[in-house]
């Protein structure tokens, strides 16, 4: 059976009543409890769910509350990984903006970063080699700094790395960013895989160079299909979580796919997507 979530910090009665009138289904029972609420939706002959679908980002963002539609198989029990971006997704900010900040380079590296992120330079590598190279000569004691002083957690993502843990996910932090800091989450968070890519370091300073193959939308696909063959599951048993569009190859063969504080072109081509509540909005949806 089809469920509707809504969710968000401040959910309130209106929002989930004005959003079933938008959506044009009939006046259901619901109750809100923490910033959530579930409805199930009756199979009639008239409900058409994946009509439904395409409605539901635009009600969304009209009513300032995050909707997201699934089955009720589609439950923590059913899931076996979850994979997810680093940079604007388990974190709140772009490493590679923070460490071109000590080189006063921010406005450059930063102007790249969000062309990539929302498509507009089709070939990651392309674009993490520009931005890298702007980074020549920074001590590389400025990767510690952003760790120690600038680095966040995002809102949510302790409690949602808790709830992968109760019910036995496999977690993997897969990342076009770098190694220094996704070995630092792994081991803050416990978390059990973590691919990224590695700079070069001479004499104390970056380089301007990555070592080794590039971790691009390619690479994050292929690692999470890796992992899903490890363990013998399926790839719709995984959850991937990503903001940019790097992610979307991951995300394409997910279970789940959700785009968190997404750019719109990558919302539009997710299962869910979170703009109001933290990285822990999962949680509620699959409990």
């Amino acid at each position: 059976m089809p469920h509707l979530h809504f969710s968000s910090p401040s959910l309130n009665a209106q929002q989930v009543a004005q959003s079933l009138a938008m959506l044009g289904l009939p006046t259901l029972p619901f109750n809100i409890q923490n910033g959530h609420a579930r409805i199930a939706l009756p199979p009639t002959p008239e409900l058409n769910t994946e009509a439904l679908r395409p409605k539901l980002l635009g009600v969304a963002r009209q009513l300032g509350c995050d909707i997201a539609l699934l089955d009720s198989s589609r439950n923590a029990q059913h899931f076996k990984v979850l994979a997810m971006d680093m940079d604007s997704t388990l974190i709140t900010i772009e490493c590679i903006d923070e460490i071109a900040d000590f080189a006063g380079k921010k406005k450059e590296v930063s102007e790249i970063t969000e062309a990539a992120m929302r498509g507009e330079i089709k070939d990651f590598s392309e674009s993490l080699t520009r931005r890298v190279a702007l980074l020549k000569g920074v001590p590389a004691s400025s990767l510690n700094a952003v760790l120690q002083e600038r680095l966040a957690l995002s809102p949510g993502a302790e409690s949602l790395i808790a709830f992968a843990k109760r019910h036995g996910w496999t977690t993997l932090l897969v990342s076009g960013g770098f190694t220094f800091f996704t070995e630092a989450m792994k081991a803050r968070l416990g978390l059990d895989h973590a691919h990224s890519n590695t700079l070069e370091i001479v004499d104390g300073v970056l380089t301007g160079r990555v070592l080794g193959a590039i971790v691009d939308a390619q690479a994050k696909q292929d690692h999470l299909l890796a992992l899903c063959k490890q363990l013998g599951c399926s790839p719709d048993q995984a959850i991937a979580m990503g903001d940019g569009a790097n992610d979307l190859k991951m995300m394409g063969v997910a279970g789940l796919s959700v785009a968190y504080r997404a750019k719109p072109a990558v919302q539009s081509q997710t299962h869910c997507a979170i703009n109001h509540g933290g990285l822990d909005t999962v949680c509620a949806w699959l409990s």
